[in-house]
């Protein structure tokens, strides 16, 4: 028998391995796993080169629960070890100091396995002693049996063993019971080993029988050691690739497509990308793609590995350039993880590209489940924008489709702004904005439906891209000045007729919470609405980001801006104001007369202020008091439109009529615009 110290050079690594690892403690059983096939892959391929004659037999990974022993063992029939190799790869660990170890590697267990290789000393986690007994491939080794109870001494001797291969035997600890758990263990298995290339066996097949569930004769198997992923496209299905997914993704519906990946230069990557169905909320679940080592079960957190826009996207991928351990940090920061990302999004374009060149009426059917996905990464991908612009389609709302090429070549003829802007009109609800739609559409225009979740960042980034290109929505102002091709009509009311109007139709206007209404006039058709109300774009814009965007409060907060839009060529409204006149320009003329001579006085005072000698005082005090009088002027001028204003029953009827258009006509106000309209008739 021999005995001696782990070659470490801190006291004692294992109560760091405890204290570190706790929280990702289950993965002492991947590693114990991947060594054992590990193990089984290298014998195999020492037969394949004839290095070994023997026979390879079961070549299978066996993992034993013994609840009664306390013990749980890994078992396989791979290369084993001698006394030689257990000293070279078990009691020899490389091995910084300790104050430089935790500080460096103090975050995650797998960044502390993978940068020193303690896989196999994982299994310190949840034991509390570990017994290797292996038997060497090699001719004429003695099996030998090594011991540690979580110290850094360990005792070694010579045994009898039969079988090729190792047997780790993990003396479970008081605190980790859950591992002697048939299912805890099955659980773990599925998730990190499902795929790996040698058969993993754990428990029994269990049959239903008189009443409840017994193990019978037969191993079961946990993995699928060929996963469809290592196979050719050419021998494949679609209903392979149905049947894998819904055995990665139980209980979702179909998928829309997918994208099988396969290359070996300058970086390996395989895997399947699926893309599922996706409506306008967007589901970003981060544990829909799953990262594989060589088959063995990385992480679901694939932030690194996978661009942002592709979360929506579900399936595997495998490359054994990525170490088995790694830290969300080094997936992050390292230069071959970044490459294979570029090459995902860049196989994701040409997927696209090849489906849209192929068969464009069936991507036109597929674009409304995709274009939440397609946005997404023209939002975040300068790169697959780049791709994706030849794609990428706008949809209007009559149901048609076009290419921004495509588009631009349709609208700039007719849509053409005095400035030579392009203008994309849109509109976001097609029931909601219905009049304004038509409205539009009857002077030639066509609309874009632009009602999806993303579309007020894209249509941003779309006018930064697209040259001399300006968004309007549709309900953002007039039919006709919704693309001013020349400059406005202006109204040719005089300043008392504007301010006798404005006074009439403010009277009537609403009270909406967390809303804002002024009055415009414009000079259009006759046969035009007498009056619409429109919202300002930009403000709009910045009010629907700001409901998206933490961080942008100020806008939130701010109120909603209506322009109520007064058609002063409208019959109805020239009525209103040929009666107003006659009523009330008796008494507003001469008050408008008083406010117009003291305003004028109170210019000439000011220019007497510039004067050398001016008695800037007594000046001050004039002004003073002029101003106050035109104050009280106008209080008496607004006095007497308003109690005018009370009795002029149409202007009520059609500032409801303009909100009812814009769908801000509702509940009491909209039952007493009915009852007003039937009393009209």
């Amino acid at each position: 028998m021999a005995t001696g110290k782990i070659g470490v050079t801190t006291e004692n690594i294992f109560p760091v391995i405890k204290k570190f690892l706790y929280s990702d403690h289950e993965i002492f059983l991947r590693e114990l796993v991947s060594n054992a096939i590990d193990a089984t892959q290298k014998l195999k391929t020492l037969a394949s080169f004839g290095e070994f004659k023997g026979t390879l037999g079961e070549m299978n990974v066996k993992v034993t629960v013994d609840k009664e022993a306390g013990t749980l063992t890994i078992s396989d029939h791979g290369i084993g070890m001698d006394a030689e190799d257990i000293d070279k790869y078990i009691n020899q660990i490389a091995f910084s100091g300790a104050e430089e170890f935790l500080e460096k590697y103090k975050d995650t267990a797998n960044s502390i396995i993978g940068h020193f290789g303690l896989g196999f000393y994982s299994a310190f986690m949840v034991s509390k002693k570990v017994e290797i007994r292996s038997l060497s491939y090699k001719e004429g080794a003695k099996a030998v049996e090594w011991v540690c109870d979580g110290s850094p001494e360990y005792e070694m001797k010579e045994i009898e063993k039969s079988e090729r291969g190792t047997d780790v035997i993990l003396y479970i600890d008081d605190d980790n019971k859950e591992f002697l758990e048939q299912a805890r263990i099955d659980t773990l298995l599925k998730k990190y080993c499902r795929f790996l290339p040698v058969p993993v066996i754990s428990g029994k097949v269990q049959e239903w029988k008189d009443g409840k569930y017994v193990d019978t004769d037969k191993d079961k198997v946990i993995n699928a050691t060929e996963p469809l992923w290592t196979k050719k496209p050419s021998e494949l299905t679609d209903k392979d690739y149905l049947e894998f997914y819904h055995e990665l993704m139980p209980g979702q519906e179909d998928p829309m497509f997918w994208i099988h990946l396969n290359v070996d230069y300058p970086f390996n990557l395989t895997g399947i990308l699926y893309f599922p169905k996706v409506k306008s909320n967007i589901d970003l679940q981060r544990n829909r793609i799953q990262l594989y080592c060589n088959q063995v079960y990385v992480t679901d957190q694939v932030e690194g590995v996978v661009p942002e826009f592709m979360m929506l996207m579900q399936g595997v991928i495998d490359s054994p350039d990525i170490p088995l351990n790694v830290s969300r940090s080094y997936l992050q920061a390292d230069q071959q993880v970044k490459k294979i990302s570029s090459y995902i999004s860049k196989k994701v374009a040409e997927k696209l590209d090849k489906m849209f060149k192929e068969d464009r009426a069936a991507f036109e059917q597929k674009w409304d489940d995709i274009e939440v996905f397609i946005k997404y990464g023209m939002l975040t991908d300068e790169k697959f924008y780049e791709s994706a612009k030849k794609f990428f389609l706008l949809k209007d709302v009559n149901d048609k489709y076009y290419t921004l090429d495509e588009y631009r070549t349709l609208v700039e003829a007719s849509q053409t702004d005095k400035e030579g802007n392009v203008i994309y009109l849109y509109a976001t609800d097609k029931t909601a904005q219905y009049a304004y739609i038509q409205g539009a559409e009857e002077k030639g225009y066509n609309v874009l439906l632009m009602n999806g979740q993303l579309d007020n960042h894209l249509i941003g980034l779309l006018e930064s891209k697209l040259e001399k290109t300006r968004f309007v929505r549709v309900d953002s102002d007039t039919p006709e000045r919704l693309i001013k091709k020349e400059d406005e009509k202006k109204s040719d009311l005089t300043p008392l007729q504007a301010d006798i109007l404005t006074g009439i139709f403010r009277v009537e206007l609403p009270t909406v919470e967390k809303a804002n209404f002024i009055v415009e006039y414009t000079a259009l058709s006759p046969n035009d609405a007498p009056a619409t109300v429109t919202q300002n774009e930009m403000m709009r814009r910045m009010k629907d980001m700001a409901a998206m965007q933490p961080g942008m409060n100020f806008y939130g907060d701010m109120p909603d801006m209506y322009s109520v839009v007064v058609n002063t060529e409208q019959p109805a409204v020239k009525k209103i104001l040929e009666d107003a006149e006659k009523s009330v320009a008796s008494v507003v003329k001469p008050i408008r007369e008083e406010i117009e001579k003291n305003n004028t006085e109170i210019q000439d005072l000011r220019k007497k202020l510039s004067e050398k000698d001016a008695d800037k005082d007594g000046i001050n005090k004039q002004i003073s008091d002029l101003e106050e009088q035109v104050g009280k002027d106008r209080e008496r001028e607004e006095s007497a439109i308003k109690e005018y204003a009370n009795g002029v029953a149409n202007v009520k009827q059609i500032i409801d009529l303009a909100l009812l258009q814009s769908g801000l006509l509702k509940g009491e106000a909209l039952s007493a615009f009915i009852k007003r309209s039937v009393s009209l008739l």
